[in-house]
C-alpha cells in the first residue's frame, strides 16, 4: 500500500505545469518508473499501473456532439483566415484572362451555316447583276399601306419589270415617277402581297431605318447598263444563287 501511495504521488508531481518545473528538468511528462520488492500482492501491482496511466495520459479532447459540424478550414492564404484582397483581384484578374482566351477562340472559330456544314463562301459583289433602270409607272398598292408597285425599265426586250417597293413611308407618289434607280435584277419572282415582283430597287437607309433614300445612279449611265465595281468583275450569279439579305 505504501508504494500505491508513492507511485500516487509521483503521478501528481508529473501533473505540475512545465513552467513551474526547475530549470534542467525535462518538462515533458513520460512514464514514471515503479519499484517492487517482488512480494507484491496482484491487486497493489495492478493499482499502481493504472494510477500511473491516468497520471501520465494525455489530457482528452472535448468531444462535440454528434450532430455538430466539423470546422471548415480554410484552403486559401495558408493561415487559415479570410481572402486578402490581393487573392481577391488575383481571382478576378484570372477570371478576366480565361474569359478573353475563350471569346478569341470562339471569335478565330469559323461561323458553320444552320445546317451545321462548312461555312458559308463570302459573297462576292461581282454575283449580283445590278443595273440601272427607270421606274416608268408607279401607283400604290391596292391592300398593302406600305408598298408601291411599279413598272421598271431595265434595258430588256421583254419590257419594263413589275416590281414592289416598300417605299410609300418615305417618297410621295408622284417622287417615284420616271425616277431613274438600281434595280437588282436576279432575284427569284415572288408575290409580295399578292403583286408578283421581279427584282429590287435598291435603297439606303439610316440605323434605326426612319430614313429612306434611293441609291443613285452614276451620272451618265444608261438604262439597263450593269454596275460593276473595281476589284471585283466576274458574272452575275443565276437568280436560284441569289438570295435577298
Amino acid at each position: 500500500e505504501g508504494l500505491v501511495v508513492a507511485a500516487a504521488k509521483n503521478a501528481e508531481y508529473s501533473k505540475i505545469h512545465a513552467s513551474k518545473i526547475p530549470m534542467g528538468l525535462n518538462p515533458k511528462p513520460r512514464p514514471l518508473p515503479i519499484f517492487f520488492y517482488g512480494d507484491e500482492d496482484e491487486s497493489v501491482v495492478a493499482a499502481a499501473a493504472s494510477a500511473v496511466a491516468s497520471a501520465t495520459a494525455p489530457a482528452a479532447k472535448k468531444v462535440k456532439g454528434a450532430g455538430a459540424k466539423p470546422e471548415k478550414s480554410s484552403g486559401r492564404g495558408g493561415g487559415g483566415g479570410e481572402i486578402t484582397d490581393e487573392q481577391k483581384k488575383a481571382a478576378a484578374e484570372k477570371r478576366a484572362k480565361k474569359a478573353a482566351e475563350k471569346a478569341a477562340k470562339k471569335k478565330d472559330q469559323p461561323k458553320a451555316n444552320k445546317g451545321g456544314g462548312a461555312p458559308a463562301a463570302e459573297l462576292n459583289v461581282s454575283a449580283l447583276d445590278i443595273r440601272v433602270g427607270r421606274i416608268v409607272k408607279a401607283w400604290e398598292h391596292e391592300s398593302s399601306e406600305k408598298l408601291y408597285c411599279e413598272e421598271v425599265d431595265v434595258g430588256e426586250e421583254s419590257g419594263p419589270r413589275k416590281i414592289a417597293s416598300g417605299l410609300r413611308s418615305f417618297y410621295k407618289l408622284d417622287e417615284m415617277q420616271n425616277r431613274t434607280v438600281l434595280v437588282l435584277c436576279n432575284l427569284k419572282a415572288r408575290n409580295l402581297a399578292g403583286f408578283p415582283s421581279h427584282g429590287m430597287v435598291l435603297c439606303a437607309s439610316n440605323a434605326d431605318h426612319t430614313s429612306v433614300e434611293f441609291a443613285v445612279p452614276p451620272e451618265g449611265a444608261k438604262i439597263g447598263e450593269r454596275i460593276t465595281f473595281e476589284g471585283y468583275e466576274g458574272e452575275p450569279e443565276p437568280e436560284n444563287k441569289v438570295a435577298k439579305k
